[in-house]
Protein backbone atom coordinates (compact mmCIF):
# COMPACT_ATOMS: atom_id res chain seq x y z
CA UNK A 1 0.00 0.00 0.00
CA UNK A 2 1.41 3.52 -1.21
CA UNK A 3 2.17 6.54 1.59
CA UNK A 4 4.31 4.49 4.19
CA UNK A 5 7.42 5.29 2.64
CA UNK A 6 9.52 8.60 2.38
CA UNK A 7 12.05 8.86 -0.17
CA UNK A 8 13.97 8.11 -3.39
CA UNK A 9 17.24 6.65 -3.02
CA UNK A 10 17.73 7.08 0.71
CA UNK A 11 13.71 5.18 1.07
CA UNK A 12 12.35 4.49 4.57
CA UNK A 13 9.02 2.67 5.19
CA UNK A 14 7.69 2.71 8.95
CA UNK A 15 5.41 0.43 10.21
CA UNK A 16 3.17 -0.04 13.61
CA UNK A 17 0.40 1.06 15.31
CA UNK A 18 -0.03 3.15 18.56
CA UNK A 19 -1.00 -0.11 20.80
CA UNK A 20 0.41 -3.03 18.44
CA UNK A 21 3.41 -4.73 19.59
CA UNK A 22 6.04 -2.32 18.31
CA UNK A 23 6.78 0.12 16.08
CA UNK A 24 9.36 0.09 13.43
CA UNK A 25 11.10 1.31 10.11
CA UNK A 26 13.16 -0.24 7.35
CA UNK A 27 15.50 2.04 5.70
CA UNK A 28 16.78 1.05 1.80
CA UNK A 29 19.42 3.08 0.77
CA UNK A 30 21.91 3.60 3.44
CA UNK A 31 25.84 4.13 2.28
CA UNK A 32 28.00 1.37 3.59
CA UNK A 33 30.64 2.16 6.45
CA UNK A 34 28.38 4.73 8.18
CA UNK A 35 29.15 4.41 12.18
CA UNK A 36 26.14 3.56 13.30
CA UNK A 37 25.03 2.24 17.20
CA UNK A 38 21.81 2.51 19.06
CA UNK A 39 23.74 5.43 21.38
CA UNK A 40 23.68 7.35 18.17
CA UNK A 41 19.77 6.81 17.98
CA UNK A 42 19.28 7.11 21.26
CA UNK A 43 19.77 10.93 22.11
CA UNK A 44 17.22 11.91 19.24
CA UNK A 45 14.42 9.29 20.75
CA UNK A 46 14.87 10.42 24.26
CA UNK A 47 13.55 13.52 23.22
CA UNK A 48 10.38 12.43 21.49
CA UNK A 49 9.71 10.19 24.57
CA UNK A 50 6.22 10.87 26.13
CA UNK A 51 6.60 10.15 29.95
CA UNK A 52 8.82 13.22 30.82
CA UNK A 53 5.91 15.83 32.48
CA UNK A 54 5.26 19.27 31.25
CA UNK A 55 3.32 19.05 27.65
CA UNK A 56 3.54 15.72 27.34
CA UNK A 57 1.20 12.45 28.21
CA UNK A 58 2.24 10.61 31.03
CA UNK A 59 2.14 6.85 28.86
CA UNK A 60 5.64 5.94 29.89
CA UNK A 61 7.58 4.49 26.58
CA UNK A 62 11.49 3.67 27.22
CA UNK A 63 11.38 3.51 23.73
CA UNK A 64 14.64 1.54 22.92
CA UNK A 65 15.62 0.94 19.62
CA UNK A 66 16.43 -2.54 18.37
CA UNK A 67 18.88 -2.62 15.15
CA UNK A 68 17.98 -5.72 13.48
CA UNK A 69 19.94 -6.10 10.62
CA UNK A 70 22.40 -4.21 7.97
CA UNK A 71 24.73 -3.18 10.59
CA UNK A 72 28.52 -5.18 11.12
CA UNK A 73 30.73 -4.19 13.92
CA UNK A 74 29.65 -0.94 14.30
CA UNK A 75 29.18 0.30 10.70
CA UNK A 76 26.51 0.16 7.88
CA UNK A 77 26.57 -2.47 5.35
CA UNK A 78 24.73 -0.93 2.62
CA UNK A 79 21.97 -3.29 3.11
CA UNK A 80 18.35 -2.58 4.50
CA UNK A 81 18.33 -1.68 8.03
CA UNK A 82 15.61 -2.56 10.23
CA UNK A 83 14.49 -0.85 13.90
CA UNK A 84 12.54 -1.75 16.29
CA UNK A 85 10.59 -0.15 19.15
CA UNK A 86 8.45 -2.26 21.25
CA UNK A 87 5.61 -0.41 22.89
CA UNK A 88 5.39 -1.35 26.84
CA UNK A 89 2.91 0.77 28.21
CA UNK A 90 -0.11 0.48 25.91
CA UNK A 91 -3.43 1.01 27.66
CA UNK A 92 -6.17 -0.33 25.41
CA UNK A 93 -8.90 -0.54 27.72
CA UNK A 94 -8.86 3.40 28.24
CA UNK A 95 -10.18 3.70 24.60
CA UNK A 96 -13.00 1.07 24.98
CA UNK A 97 -15.62 3.94 25.80
CA UNK A 98 -14.20 5.35 22.18
CA UNK A 99 -15.01 2.08 20.11
CA UNK A 100 -18.12 3.55 18.63
CA UNK A 101 -17.46 7.48 18.74
CA UNK A 102 -15.85 9.43 16.49
CA UNK A 103 -13.14 12.00 18.16
CA UNK A 104 -13.09 15.54 16.96
CA UNK A 105 -9.77 16.33 15.30
CA UNK A 106 -8.68 13.19 14.74
CA UNK A 107 -8.42 10.77 11.80
CA UNK A 108 -11.13 8.38 13.46
CA UNK A 109 -13.33 9.66 10.42
CA UNK A 110 -11.54 9.35 7.47
CA UNK A 111 -9.75 6.25 8.50
CA UNK A 112 -13.01 4.35 8.54
CA UNK A 113 -14.19 6.16 5.36
CA UNK A 114 -10.75 5.07 3.21
CA UNK A 115 -10.45 1.75 4.75
CA UNK A 116 -14.22 0.51 6.04
CA UNK A 117 -12.34 -0.74 9.37
CA UNK A 118 -10.00 1.45 12.00
CA UNK A 119 -8.19 0.68 14.86
CA UNK A 120 -9.81 2.75 17.49
CA UNK A 121 -6.68 2.01 20.68
CA UNK A 122 -4.83 5.44 20.47
CA UNK A 123 -5.69 6.61 16.93
CA UNK A 124 -4.15 3.20 15.57
CA UNK A 125 -1.26 4.14 12.33
CA UNK A 126 -2.41 7.95 12.64
CA UNK A 127 -1.24 8.07 16.30
CA UNK A 128 1.68 10.25 17.13
CA UNK A 129 3.08 7.23 18.28
CA UNK A 130 4.24 6.32 14.51
CA UNK A 131 6.66 9.61 14.82
CA UNK A 132 9.04 7.47 16.81
CA UNK A 133 10.16 5.01 13.90
CA UNK A 134 10.86 8.19 11.80
CA UNK A 135 12.74 9.77 14.66
CA UNK A 136 14.78 6.29 14.88
CA UNK A 137 15.10 6.79 11.15
CA UNK A 138 16.31 10.24 11.03
CA UNK A 139 18.89 9.52 13.57
CA UNK A 140 19.97 7.48 10.78
CA UNK A 141 19.87 9.94 8.24
CA UNK A 142 21.76 12.65 10.39
CA UNK A 143 24.93 10.06 10.70
CA UNK A 144 25.13 10.84 6.97
CA UNK A 145 24.96 14.09 7.16
CA UNK A 146 26.93 14.49 10.09
CA UNK A 147 30.08 13.08 7.81
CA UNK A 148 29.52 16.46 5.51
CA UNK A 149 29.01 18.76 8.47
CA UNK A 150 25.95 19.19 7.83
CA UNK A 151 23.87 19.87 11.10
CA UNK A 152 19.89 20.07 11.42
CA UNK A 153 17.99 21.49 14.79
CA UNK A 154 14.52 23.18 15.78
CA UNK A 155 13.53 24.98 18.48
CA UNK A 156 10.03 26.61 19.60
CA UNK A 157 9.61 30.18 18.61
CA UNK A 158 5.64 30.40 19.73
CA UNK A 159 3.26 28.34 21.69
CA UNK A 160 0.22 29.03 23.20
CA UNK A 161 0.26 32.40 21.69
CA UNK A 162 3.71 33.53 23.48
CA UNK A 163 6.04 34.15 21.13
CA UNK A 164 9.95 33.83 21.53
CA UNK A 165 11.50 37.31 20.32
CA UNK A 166 15.46 36.17 20.46
CA UNK A 167 17.99 33.54 18.90
CA UNK A 168 19.95 32.70 22.02
CA UNK A 169 20.39 29.11 20.44
CA UNK A 170 22.46 28.23 23.72
CA UNK A 171 19.39 28.76 25.79
CA UNK A 172 17.47 25.79 23.79
CA UNK A 173 19.39 23.50 26.22
CA UNK A 174 18.48 25.27 29.67
CA UNK A 175 14.20 25.09 29.25
CA UNK A 176 12.44 21.47 28.86
CA UNK A 177 10.58 23.50 25.53
CA UNK A 178 13.98 24.39 23.80
CA UNK A 179 13.16 27.11 23.38
CA UNK A 180 16.24 29.79 22.22
CA UNK A 181 14.29 32.47 24.74
CA UNK A 182 14.60 31.31 27.93
CA UNK A 183 12.10 34.66 29.36
CA UNK A 184 9.78 33.54 26.86
CA UNK A 185 9.81 29.93 27.50
CA UNK A 186 9.08 30.74 31.09
CA UNK A 187 6.01 32.84 30.11
CA UNK A 188 5.29 29.53 27.88
CA UNK A 189 5.25 27.47 30.98
CA UNK A 190 2.58 29.65 32.76
CA UNK A 191 0.31 29.45 29.71
CA UNK A 192 0.63 25.54 29.89
CA UNK A 193 -0.50 25.38 33.22
CA UNK A 194 -2.97 27.31 32.12
CA UNK A 195 -4.44 25.48 29.55
CA UNK A 196 -3.63 22.57 31.61
CA UNK A 197 -6.20 23.15 34.31
CA UNK A 198 -8.82 24.17 31.47
CA UNK A 199 -8.78 20.79 29.94
CA UNK A 200 -7.78 22.05 26.76
CA UNK A 201 -4.46 21.86 24.38
CA UNK A 202 -1.85 24.12 23.08
CA UNK A 203 -0.89 25.16 19.69
CA UNK A 204 2.38 26.56 18.20
CA UNK A 205 5.55 27.15 16.04
CA UNK A 206 8.79 25.14 15.61
CA UNK A 207 11.24 26.25 13.43
CA UNK A 208 14.16 24.18 11.67
CA UNK A 209 17.53 25.44 10.90
CA UNK A 210 20.02 22.85 9.03
CA UNK A 211 23.69 24.32 8.42
CA UNK A 212 26.73 22.97 6.62
CA UNK A 213 27.82 21.72 3.25
CA UNK A 214 24.62 22.31 1.70
CA UNK A 215 24.81 24.42 -1.65
CA UNK A 216 23.43 22.26 -5.40
CA UNK A 217 21.20 20.09 -3.20
CA UNK A 218 17.93 19.74 -4.44
CA UNK A 219 15.62 18.96 -7.94
CA UNK A 220 15.29 21.73 -10.46
CA UNK A 221 11.31 21.61 -10.93
CA UNK A 222 8.73 18.73 -9.75
CA UNK A 223 11.60 17.46 -6.99
CA UNK A 224 12.38 20.52 -5.66
CA UNK A 225 14.12 20.76 -2.43
CA UNK A 226 11.84 23.58 -0.50
CA UNK A 227 8.81 21.33 -1.87
CA UNK A 228 9.99 17.95 -0.80
CA UNK A 229 11.07 19.68 2.84
CA UNK A 230 7.12 21.16 2.95
CA UNK A 231 6.54 17.59 1.69
CA UNK A 232 8.10 15.89 4.68
CA UNK A 233 6.99 18.34 7.19
CA UNK A 234 3.78 18.16 6.06
CA UNK A 235 2.98 14.34 6.53
CA UNK A 236 3.99 14.76 10.47
CA UNK A 237 0.29 14.50 11.72
CA UNK A 238 -0.08 17.54 13.63
CA UNK A 239 1.41 20.39 11.09
CA UNK A 240 -1.07 22.41 9.43
CA UNK A 241 1.43 24.85 7.82
CA UNK A 242 5.35 24.89 6.05
CA UNK A 243 6.86 28.49 5.70
CA UNK A 244 10.60 28.42 4.09
CA UNK A 245 12.64 31.53 4.84
CA UNK A 246 10.87 34.55 4.59
CA UNK A 247 7.25 32.36 4.01
CA UNK A 248 4.27 34.30 4.13
CA UNK A 249 5.58 37.62 5.01
CA UNK A 250 7.38 37.84 1.10
CA UNK A 251 3.55 38.16 -0.03
CA UNK A 252 3.70 42.04 1.45
CA UNK A 253 7.15 42.61 0.53
CA UNK A 254 8.43 44.75 -2.60
CA UNK A 255 11.01 43.33 -4.46
CA UNK A 256 13.75 45.02 -3.39
CA UNK A 257 12.95 44.27 -0.06
CA UNK A 258 12.26 40.07 -0.47
CA UNK A 259 15.59 39.71 -3.16
CA UNK A 260 18.87 38.36 -1.19
CA UNK A 261 21.68 40.65 -2.23
CA UNK A 262 24.83 38.53 -3.45
CA UNK A 263 28.12 39.72 -2.17
CA UNK A 264 31.21 38.17 -2.80
CA UNK A 265 31.11 36.84 1.25
CA UNK A 266 27.49 35.83 0.79
CA UNK A 267 23.99 36.95 1.11
CA UNK A 268 23.29 40.03 3.05
CA UNK A 269 19.86 38.36 3.88
CA UNK A 270 18.29 35.14 3.94
CA UNK A 271 14.64 35.65 2.80
CA UNK A 272 14.80 32.65 0.59
CA UNK A 273 15.62 30.40 3.15
CA UNK A 274 18.50 28.79 2.27
CA UNK A 275 16.96 27.67 -0.93
CA UNK A 276 16.90 29.21 -4.68
CA UNK A 277 15.15 27.56 -7.76
CA UNK A 278 14.45 24.69 -5.37
CA UNK A 279 18.11 24.14 -5.27
CA UNK A 280 20.44 25.27 -1.90
CA UNK A 281 22.33 28.16 -2.43
CA UNK A 282 25.04 27.14 0.57
CA UNK A 283 23.06 29.39 3.15
CA UNK A 284 21.57 28.37 6.00
CA UNK A 285 17.80 26.45 5.57
CA UNK A 286 14.93 27.83 7.28
CA UNK A 287 11.69 25.95 7.59
CA UNK A 288 8.59 26.87 10.22
CA UNK A 289 6.15 24.38 10.75
CA UNK A 290 2.85 25.80 12.10
CA UNK A 291 1.69 22.74 15.10
CA UNK A 292 -2.11 22.32 15.97
CA UNK A 293 -3.41 21.85 18.98
CA UNK A 294 -3.65 18.16 20.13
CA UNK A 295 -7.30 17.03 19.60
CA UNK A 296 -7.75 15.04 22.68
CA UNK A 297 -9.27 17.71 25.13
CA UNK A 298 -11.10 17.11 28.62
CA UNK A 299 -13.64 19.82 27.63
CA UNK A 300 -17.18 18.41 26.04
CA UNK A 301 -17.34 18.65 22.48
CA UNK A 302 -19.98 17.55 19.75
CA UNK A 303 -19.55 14.44 17.26
CA UNK A 304 -21.30 11.65 15.92
CA UNK A 305 -21.41 7.95 16.79
CA UNK A 306 -21.29 4.57 14.34
CA UNK A 307 -24.66 5.11 13.83
CA UNK A 308 -24.48 8.72 12.81
CA UNK A 309 -26.43 9.87 16.38
CA UNK A 310 -25.04 12.87 17.79
CA UNK A 311 -23.82 12.28 20.95
CA UNK A 312 -21.08 14.38 23.46
CA UNK A 313 -17.75 13.43 23.91
CA UNK A 314 -15.32 14.14 26.66
CA UNK A 315 -12.21 12.72 26.29
CA UNK A 316 -10.06 11.74 29.62
CA UNK A 317 -6.75 9.33 29.40
CA UNK A 318 -3.41 9.79 28.98
CA UNK A 319 -2.49 13.15 26.14
CA UNK A 320 0.19 15.73 25.35
CA UNK A 321 -1.02 19.25 26.28
CA UNK A 322 0.78 20.28 22.66
CA UNK A 323 2.86 18.55 20.35
CA UNK A 324 6.09 20.73 21.31
CA UNK A 325 8.13 20.27 22.29
CA UNK A 326 7.89 16.30 21.31
CA UNK A 327 7.63 17.13 17.64
CA UNK A 328 10.96 18.98 17.72
CA UNK A 329 12.84 16.00 16.95
CA UNK A 330 10.06 14.87 14.61
CA UNK A 331 10.72 17.97 12.41
CA UNK A 332 14.80 17.33 12.39
CA UNK A 333 14.02 13.98 11.46
CA UNK A 334 12.45 14.53 8.76
CA UNK A 335 14.84 17.45 7.67
CA UNK A 336 17.62 15.03 7.98
CA UNK A 337 15.78 12.65 5.94
CA UNK A 338 15.02 14.98 2.94
CA UNK A 339 18.42 16.29 3.06
CA UNK A 340 20.45 12.67 3.30
CA UNK A 341 18.49 11.94 0.19
CA UNK A 342 18.76 14.96 -1.70
CA UNK A 343 22.57 14.34 -0.80
CA UNK A 344 22.60 11.07 -2.20
CA UNK A 345 20.97 12.17 -5.37
CA UNK A 346 23.60 14.84 -5.68
CA UNK A 347 26.32 12.27 -5.14
CA UNK A 348 24.65 10.44 -7.83
CA UNK A 349 25.42 13.40 -10.73
CA UNK A 350 28.80 14.51 -9.03
CA UNK A 351 29.99 10.97 -9.89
Amino acid sequence: MAGNTFGKLFRVTTWGESHGTAVGAVIDGCPPGIPLSTEDIKRDMERRRPGKGGTTSPRKEPDKVEILSGIFEGKTTGTPISLVIYNKDAQSNAYKHLENIFRPGHGDITYLKKYGIRDHRGGGRASARETAARVAAGAVARQILGLENIIVSAYTIVLGGIEATKREFPEILDNRLYCPDNEAAAHMEERIAEVRRQGDSLGGIVEVRATGSLAGLGEPVFEKLDAALAQALMSIGAVKGVEIGAGFAAAGMLGSENNDAITPTGFETNNAGGILAGIANGDDIIARVAVKPIPSIGLEQNTLNLDREPVKIKIGGRHDISAIPRIIPVCEAMVCLTLADHFLRQKAIEN
